[in-house]
């Protein structure tokens, strides 16, 4: 099944959140609709969303604000969508950090071209643009990152956003431990200083994943520090061009 990437949608007018939530869902997105400035700062705090749609205009935090906390501590990608845009706000916003500028309201086509160009840009961010299928255990554990899906035995899992993300770091970082820290801020960002939520959604996936979970063959508990991927089968391969 495949893991549908997920947007976080910031805009104040709830008529305009509901008609572009609805056609991003018809496109095959996650949604998370933040209303306002502080909803979204933890909207993505809690969820780490794939790429962020943040208007500009908002009633209580300035959309350039919303971009700052974001860029503290995350390379999503980042589209600012501005209702006055202007040569001033499209500058502002792209000194601030965002990857790209729409006028509101704006035109689907364009703005879906624009979202796959910044999940693109994002892949390369996260060391993903070069794989394409990663295997574990003989191949009965398969990740295509091309098609955000995961298998196992040949049948397809679905896993939570939060599952999917554990699941590709540590892939990506095959044979590496990685600190609860590393994981956390990876997840949740610099905030994020209790290993509670990791260990409940570390559990989830154990669960799905592997055979017995009190002895997990895919992913290894490093006491005190940890978890480590074993290593994959064989090196990713390139996607299909």
């Amino acid at each position: 099944m495949e893991n549908k990437p997920v947007v976080l949608i910031v805009e104040d007018e709830p008529a305009a959140m509901e008609g572009l939530a609805a056609c991003l869902v018809a496109e095959g997105y996650r949604v998370l609709p933040a209303l306002s400035g502080r909803e979204a700062m933890a909207q993505a705090a809690s969820y780490c969303p794939d790429l962020a749609l943040i208007t500009l205009e908002l009633p209580d935090v300035d959309g350039l604000e919303v971009i700052d906390f974001l860029r503290e501590w995350s390379s999503l990608p980042i589209i600012a969508m501005a209702a006055r845009p202007g040569a001033d706000a499209l500058v502002r916003a792209l000194d601030r950090g965002a990857d790209d500028c729409v006028e509101k309201p704006p035109g689907l086509p364009v703005l879906l071209a624009r979202m796959r160009a910044a999940l693109r840009r994002g892949s390369v961010r996260k060391g993903e643009s070069g794989l394409g299928l990663q295997t574990f255990g003989e191949g009965s554990l398969s990740i295509d990152y091309t098609g955000r899906r995961v298998q196992l035995l040949d049948r397809p899992l679905h896993l939570t956003p939060i599952e999917y993300r554990i699941l590709t770091l540590l892939a990506r970082n095959a044979g590496r431990v990685l600190s609860h820290k590393h994981i956390r801020q990876e997840l949740w960002g610099p905030y994020a200083d209790d290993n509670r939520l990791l260990r409940v959604n570390m559990a989830n996936l154990r669960r799905k994943i592997e055979q017995n979970p009190a002895r997990p063959r895919f992913i290894c508990t490093e006491v005190g520090v940890g978890y480590r991927m074993v290593e994959s089968d064989t090196p990713p391969e390139p996607p299909n061009v």
